[in-house]
């Protein structure tokens, strides 16, 4: 989606109208370069209350000399936000057809800057579908191609709506990332294709430099917790590194992710039903790329790394078995309860790596970690938990700023007890019971978070659990369907400030 910002009058294709709840004409100024025909028929529905602009409506209207029209609700101005303004701005993409074309005009009047940001941004991170592996006939002329939105407001305001736009606009190359990793066929998705694409995105950017760590080389570092989660598949494992601006000077932000492209849950078999879905259990790789590609394309100046760790979860006769003992790359050892609490194993290498080797000044993990999230907090929000109360504000702010709620989760003692708790090894991968399998997750990774170099106080880190919002979020408008690239906008404005 191209975005134009100008004061032109002229009405470029249809016509998109952003109204306030129970408008009764145009706003002073709306009207102008609207042909008269079209303005009588809008002014006439408002007059009559045909259309009230409620939040999340829309109404099409056609068949005039004076061309054609979207009218949408923004809801009660007094009750606006960022988000429901991004809301509206998505339910424009959502509706539009192919009697819209693919030229649009935005015409604003009377809606502060902030907001007319946000509802570019939500069209925007609504424009996107994922229909590689569909066929298409010759002769369809179905509309695919680019969009075009001009949009026109008061003069003091064009620059820096463009400005915001802009910066969406790149922001957005990250979210389509994301759920293009996410929403890829397994078969395809791979970690070594992982690996390939990470590759590429490096020779796109002068300033990003790629290593892989394959699993050679992983099996000689001594990073049990991957290897042993990836050695039951053909497709092995590896852990992928991408760092941004390596020519400055750390500490710098770590974001680690979860990479699992497939998980059958190991010799610990997952049920069938749903079982397809399991190839969006790498999301935290999906959005952790997301975030770097993000950060790339709007021009960030500062130092960050991404780390992916990347292994297909498969049960073979070289999976490992429930009762294994493992050695992680922190040299702790895992009992392994159960092969389908896989994730936190990968993470458990990808999380001291992080803190030995990059110099971080805080680490970010993000991983479809538990059910026990989706229990706790449905598909609205995602689980947080940290080691340091800064950090977790911080991240919730940022969340709540783009609309991708992070909700603060008990990281207790007592759990980090039970998870240490193995009569044979130092930490046992599966809680001792069925509650709280979300928090007692955490636990385990806390234990794989270095301390901070000559001191007894851990690296500042937060873990997100986005099982229940990196897909099946149906309140989320901001997606048609499938992955969601949750929270590439969230760390993007963390890390930024923009």
């Amino acid at each position: 989606m191209q975005v134009i910002v100008n004061t032109n009058e002229n009405i470029n294709g249809t016509l998109i109208l952003p109204l306030w709840q129970d408008s009764k004409n145009m706003a002073d100024g709306s009207g102008a370069g609207v042909h008269r025909s079209l303005k009588n028929q809008i002014e006439n529905i408002l007059a009559n209350g045909d259309f009230k602009a409620k939040a999340g409506t829309a109404m099409t209207l056609a068949g005039t000399e004076g061309g054609k029209a979207l009218l949408v609700g923004l809801g009660k101005q007094e009750d606006a936000t960022l988000q429901s303004m991004r809301e509206s701005g998505a339910k424009v993409t959502a509706s539009r057809g192919k009697i819209h074309g693919r030229t649009l005009t935005v015409k604003f009047h009377g809606v502060d800057g902030s907001h007319m940001g946000a509802f570019i941004e939500g069209m925007i991170i609504r424009d996107y579908s994922y229909d590689k592996y569909k066929s298409k006939d010759e002769d369809d002329d179905s509309d695919d191609g680019e969009i075009t939105v001009h949009v026109t407001c008061e003069a003091d305001k064009t620059d820096d709506l463009q400005k915001s736009a802009n910066l969406s606009s790149a922001v957005a190359t990250g979210v389509y990332l994301a759920r293009d990793l996410g929403n890829a066929p397994p078969n395809d998705l791979y970690p070594m294709e992982f690996a390939r694409q990470a590759i590429e995105f490096g020779k796109e950017y002068e300033n990003v430099e790629v290593k892989v760590i394959n699993y050679e080389e992983a099996k000689t570092l001594g990073m049990g917790g991957l290897v042993g989660v990836g050695m039951g598949s053909y497709r092995k494992p590896c852990m992928v590194i991408m760092e941004l601006n390596g020519d400055k000077p750390g500490p710098s932000p770590i974001i680690v992710g979860k990479g699992i492209t497939f998980d059958t849950g190991g010799i610990s078999l997952k049920p069938p039903p749903s079982m397809d879905e399991m190839k969006y259990d790498m999301h935290g790789s999906a959005t952790t790329f997301g975030v770097m590609k993000a950060l790339a394309a709007s021009g960030h100046k500062e130092r960050v790394i991404g780390l992916t760790c990347m292994a297909e979860n498969m049960p073979s006769s070289n999976a490992q078995r429930p009762g294994d003992v493992i050695t992680t790359y922190s040299g702790k050892t895992v009992e392994v309860l159960n092969t389908d609490a896989e994730g936190r194993l990968v993470l458990s290498d990808g999380l001291w790596y992080a803190g030995t080797h990059l110099n971080p000044s805080y680490m970010i993990d993000l991983a479809t970690l538990t059910g026990a999230c989706v229990v706790a907090l449905g598909h609205e929000a995602t689980g947080l938990w940290s080691n340091d109360d800064e950090l977790l504000n911080k991240i919730k702010v940022a969340g709540e700023h783009c609309g991708e709620i992070a909700w603060p989760m008990p990281l207790f003692k007592a759990f980090e007890k039970e998870m240490t708790d193995s009569k044979i090894a130092d930490v046992r991968n599966l809680g001792a019971g069925r509650y709280g399998g979300s928090n007692t997750a955490a636990a385990f990774l806390k234990q794989f978070v270095p301390n901070m170099e000559g001191t007894e106080k851990q690296i500042p880190w937060a873990h997100m659990d986005i099982a229940g919002t990196a897909w099946g979020a149906k309140s989320n408008k901001m997606v048609k369907t499938g992955a969601t690239g949750i929270h590439v906008r969230t760390l993007h404005h963390l890390i930024t400030g923009l």
